[in-house]
């Protein structure tokens, strides 16, 4: 076994053993107590092993990684301070594109030179702005600047929602693409054997009045 998977079924078994013999708990709930722990644990040591590993094959994006979690972490712990509901509901939608973002490269290092904008400036200057959003609205400034700050931001923090779900869907489309000239081959493939479906059919037909 790998050390991970060690840990892992230690885990597993601790959650196993204490529901059975310590609070006496019947053998299948005990069982799945343990799997889901096992589960868990598998879970949170590879994403140890995978930052590891690119830790030591690509210090500057493990870093630029490390850092854009930290920074939307901040941004999660932001949004309940925010009053306006739709910008909540935006700051919202942009923490969980930019966990999916971060994942992504996570997953795709080769991607990251695509993403290169978004860890280095996007990310940290969005922050910024959330940030200094959110020290006006508490001084409740109502002077003409501090109203078309509040504007200008509200919409930016709406363009930017939409922003990162196009960066996002930019990192998958040459996947799609290929993932498409696959399935037109696939389909030329099926007819030049006359696998479609009209055939099928007729064939079926035919079985039924044998």
């Amino acid at each position: 076994m790998k050390g991970k998977e060690v840990v892992s079924a230690v885990v597993g078994g601790a959650f196993f053993a204490v529901p059975y013999l310590a609070l006496s708990f019947t053998l299948a709930p005990a069982l799945a107590i343990g799997c889901a722990a096992f589960g868990a644990s598998e879970l949170v040591l590879s994403g140890m092993v995978k930052n590891d590993k690119l830790k030591d094959t690509d210090l500057p994006l493990y870093m630029k990684i490390t850092n854009a979690k930290k920074q939307n972490k901040e941004i999660l712990e932001m949004i309940p301070k925010i009053e306006s509901e739709e910008t909540r509901k935006n700051l919202n939608e942009i923490h969980e594109t930019v966990d999916k973002i971060i994942k992504t490269i996570e997953d795709n290092p080769k991607k990251g030179d695509k993403v290169k904008n978004f860890f280095e400036y996007y990310l940290p200057v969005l922050l910024k702005i959330v940030k200094r959003y959110d020290e006006v609205e508490n001084q409740k400034l109502r002077s003409k600047e501090g109203k078309t700050f509040m504007d200008k931001a509200d919409k930016m923090i709406m363009d930017t929602s939409k922003a990162f779900d196009s960066i996002l869907a930019s990192l998958y489309s040459r996947d799609i693409l290929d993932a498409d000239a696959d399935m037109k081959v696939y389909d030329m493939m099926l007819k030049a054997d006359g696998i479609t479906p009209d055939n099928l059919l007729m064939k079926g037909s035919d079985s039924d009045e044998k």
